[in-house]
């Protein structure tokens, strides 16, 4: 059914008798018969079909246009709108109501763009869809994530996305609108990191724990929203991702370093130099609002943590690690450190690890499980990847360390009595609950300082294991087997150039081909590991017996 719509001219005058003559001006049309170009503006009028219930609408009319063609051209699009719904009567009634209501409240037509696309996916015509809704709606459907993937995009949609997109409808989102998302995380860090460096406790207090957003974990907010909104794409609910044309900083990893003499020495001035600035800072504090009993010094640990370094990643020797390990003997996470260090666990694989995938006769341990911390909650899930469950083989000095570890707990367990709960995980508080990531990551950074060791994060234990293999000889085939990377690309980028004895040992091998030296020999490279390799400061058997998120730490 067509619409019937005109065009005409009227204007405000009136006549002797107050009513006003709208069409019917006389000054409206010159004497030869022609429209004044002076007087009058254009007019169209659309009859609309009736309503559900049978009314009679009031005609849609729009005054106040310039030129004819104007009147026209939205008379005309308001013509469009209703051949939207061809033949299908009830979509015309509700494309009539639609446009009676939103010339009500906005003063124009709606889009015939969305229309059309709300008719075609079977949308609500009376609402839209906001981005809030949508990504609840999106991420309710992703049935086959792993739970730590669901964890991670609901945080991403909690913290980042609802709170500044949620209100947009969906197909009025534009890049700006995401940069701004992003605009608003550049100021919390600088929040944050004011609130930092003032040293005043309250303002400490209001961002303990938080941590600032780098761009490795912008980029992963961005691809929630990226694929959510590729999914609308699909959908045909948008037709542009706009998350997909916003530009970040590059959110690639930092490079690995290891800590050699070198970079210990110009920590160790840095380290000096960064607490004797903000004890400065505090006694300044201090001094100009005494009412706030701040103390002359800061946290010794807070500082050792935030000192400067070469890189976010750094990798200690074999022999810093034996130091560390040496200092952790006796401490009740003796074991777990142990275990990272030497089979290369991430934190919450360690944290997740039962007796019941333990084989400490066959010397296996099968990762089946992480906790992973966000905030004060902490959560159970599978491994972050499909290669990270796996059976790892265990070295012999490990193997004793789980034992007495074991025997340990079992101390713990006759001592707590009542008290104990018997949950089946290897690394427990002493009554028996699974430890927490960020527990063990303070209890590290603890012993870490006490030992007078150049920082690193626990989660770079971790790649210190990996790094052992490679400067034992063996190649990258099994540092990515061991460390259940689930790429061989990953093990090449981070590892290959962590280590400077590494790199030496390749120019001497090449030296001697050329030269026809003798050639250093080396291990298959297949050959499997059950010790952590030989340093010059001594063998896996007299080492000692002793994670943008903290749930980010726990990513590679």
């Amino acid at each position: 059914m067509t619409a019937q719509g005109s065009t005409f001219k009227t204007c405000g005058c009136r006549n002797d008798d107050g009513k006003r003559l709208g069409k019917n001006c006389p000054k409206l049309r010159r004497s030869n018969g022609r429209w004044s170009s002076t007087h009058g503006t254009w007019k169209y009028q659309l009859e609309l079909p009736l309503t559900a219930a049978g009314v009679r609408r009031n005609p849609l009319r729009k005054e106040g246009f310039t030129r004819q063609e104007d009147a026209e051209a939205e008379l005309n699009r308001a013509k469009e709108l209703l051949a939207i719904a061809g033949a299908d009567e009830t979509a015309r009634v509700q494309i009539a109501d639609l446009i009676t209501a939103t010339v009500r409240a906005t003063k124009q037509l709606p889009e015939p763009e969305e229309v059309r696309r709300k008719i075609r996916t079977g949308q609500d015509l009376s609402r839209s869809v906001t981005v809030g809704e949508y990504l609840d709606q999106w991420l309710a459907g992703r049935r086959n994530l792993r739970e730590g993937t669901r964890r991670s995009y609901a945080q991403h949609i909690r913290l980042y996305l609802n709170p500044h997109l949620g209100h947009i409808p969906l197909n009025r989102l534009r890049v700006g609108d995401v940069d701004r998302v992003f605009d608003a995380i550049d100021e919390r860090n600088q929040q944050v990191a004011r609130a930092r460096e003032t040293l005043d406790p309250k303002l400490r207090a209001k961002v303990k724990g938080q941590r600032m957003v780098g761009a490795a974990t912008k980029h992963r907010i961005r691809a929630t929203l990226r694929s959510a909104l590729a999914k609308a794409v699909r959908e045909r609910l948008i037709d542009i991702n706009v998350a997909a044309l916003v530009e970040l900083p590059s959110g690639k990893a930092p490079k690995a370093l290891v800590w050699t003499d070198e970079r210990i020495t110009q920590w160790q001035h840095d380290f000096a130099a960064h607490i004797e600035t903000m004890n400065a800072r505090r006694r300044r504090l201090s001094q100009l609002e005494p009412h706030k009993r701040i103390g002359q010094n800061i946290n010794r640990l807070d500082a050792y943590i935030g000192a400067p370094r070469p890189s976010r990643v750094m990798v200690w020797t074999p022999a810093l690690t034996r130091t560390f390990l040496d200092r952790a003997r006796g401490h009740q996470l003796y074991a777990q450190f142990h275990l990272i260090a030497f089979r290369g666990l991430r934190r919450g694989e360690s944290c997740g690890l039962r007796w019941a995938d333990l084989d400490l006769t066959s010397g296996t341990a099968t990762i089946r499980w992480q906790i992973t911390q966000i905030g004060p909650d902490t959560f159970e899930g599978k491994p972050k990847t499909d290669a990270g469950e796996a059976t790892i083989n265990l070295d012999k000095t490990t193997i004793k360390e789980l034992r007495a570890h074991k025997a340990r707990q079992n101390t713990e367990r006759l001592a707590a009595g009542d008290a104990w709960t018997e949950t089946g995980f290897v690394f427990t508080t002493p009554t028996g609950s699974p430890v927490d990531p960020n527990d063990v990551t303070e209890q590290f950074e603890q012993l870490s300082m006490e030992a007078g060791l150049p920082p690193v994060r626990l989660h770079d234990l971790r790649h210190g294991a990996a790094t052992f293999l490679l400067a034992a000889g063996y190649d990258l085939k099994v540092v990515q087997e061991t460390l259940r990377l689930s790429s061989l690309a990953i093990a090449a980028d981070i590892y290959t150039s962590v280590l400077p004895q590494l790199a030496q040992q390749s120019a001497e091998d090449a030296a001697a081909v050329v030269l026809g030296a003798h050639r250093p020999r080396r291990r298959p490279a297949s050959a499997k590991v059950t010790e952590i390799p030989t340093a010059d400061h001594g063998t896996a058997e007299n080492e000692g017996d002793t994670t943008e998120p903290a749930a980010a730490a726990d990513a590679s």
